[in-house]
């Protein structure tokens, strides 16, 4: 039983809108992210320490930056007022990121955590446990190879379905896929640069999924094109691959809407934890089933009729 009847889309017809509307996120992303000097990296990427402190009542975050910005250690001053701080959850609860200090000593983290109950003594928890929430530590050489691992991971895998595309089909359909996967990551990493939210490796992980998701609407795509190109051998390219995505569509707005109410209540009620990467799924959601039909399928038309025309 179908859901949603028979449609007779000219999906075609709008690629030349669809590519005008993928280069302008595209670009207002790359601008974003220029103006930004790059995509906001968490402390997995960057080293650092991250703190993250519980109050018994709501707390300001120009409270903690006046209480930061003079924090003797070991005889030493230091100025931690503009370092990265907010609130995650309710507004008692407080994170701090550090970044790597100049001769930053083994107590410096202590210190700091001793310095902020000092400065809030009525605001601090009875038992001085529930005042630290978590502590989170990473050094600059593990940050880089991060880095560095997410880029492979993310290449590797476009890689890799390059190859398989090209086997199972031909190669304008694997440039086809490629594109449209770079097309769904870039507008995501734009968005994210945008909103001023961080990548970190649990995003990594949400733009691995967005990649996997999206080329599955893809080459169930793919497939029908290949089907009717062989019983359609009369009609035009582009008619065959409308009647292809029409032939789709019912199953590709289910499937998205079914994982898009998932994703979204992991994002409402899911906690602070799991929000960013709840959110990245909701855009990669949108912007894969965008991509699939919009951008995948007319670059195939596209190359298919440079091959013609050769």
């Amino acid at each position: 039983m179908r859901i949603i009847k028979e449609t007779h889309i000219k999906f075609m017809s709008q690629r030349r809108a669809s590519f005008i509307l993928s280069l302008f996120l595209i670009f207002s992303g790359i601008v974003s992210l220029v103006i930004n000097h790059g995509p906001k990296l968490s402390i997995d990427f960057q080293g650092g320490t991250l703190i993250a402190v519980q109050f018994t009542q709501p707390m300001e975050i120009t409270q903690i930056r006046s209480a930061l910005d003079a924090v003797s250690i070991d005889g030493k001053v230091f100025d931690l007022s503009r370092e990265e701080i907010k609130h995650f959850g309710e507004k008692t609860n407080v994170a701090i990121r550090l970044t790597p200090q100049e001769n930053e000593g083994n107590q410096f983290i202590q210190s700091v955590i001793t310095h902020l109950s000092d400065s809030f003594p009525n605001l601090i928890p009875e038992d001085s446990k529930d005042f630290i929430l978590t502590i989170e530590k990473v050094g600059p050489k593990i940050g880089a190879e991060l880095s560095g691992n997410a880029v492979m991971a993310i290449g590797s895998a476009l890689l890799l379905i390059l190859l398989y595309i090209s086997i199972r089909f031909e190669f304008i359909f694997a440039l086809g896929a490629i594109v449209a996967l770079l097309h769904d990551v870039l507008i995501t990493l734009g968005i994210f640069s945008i909103l001023d939210y961080e990548i970190s490796l649990s995003i990594i992980a949400a733009f691995l999924t967005i990649v996997g998701y999206s080329l599955n609407d893809t080459i169930i795509i793919f497939d029908r094109i290949r089907e009717n190109v062989k019983s359609n051998k009369r009609a035009s390219y582009i008619d065959i691959v409308d009647k292809s995505i029409n032939q789709s569509i019912s199953r590709t707005i289910i499937t998205s809407l079914t994982t898009f109410l998932v994703v979204f209540i992991l994002w409402a009620f899911g906690g602070e934890v799991i929000h960013l990467f709840a959110f990245a799924m909701m855009v990669g959601v949108i912007i894969g089933t965008y991509s699939s039909i919009y951008v995948a399928s007319p670059l195939v038309v596209l190359l298919h009729s440079g091959k013609q025309n050769k």
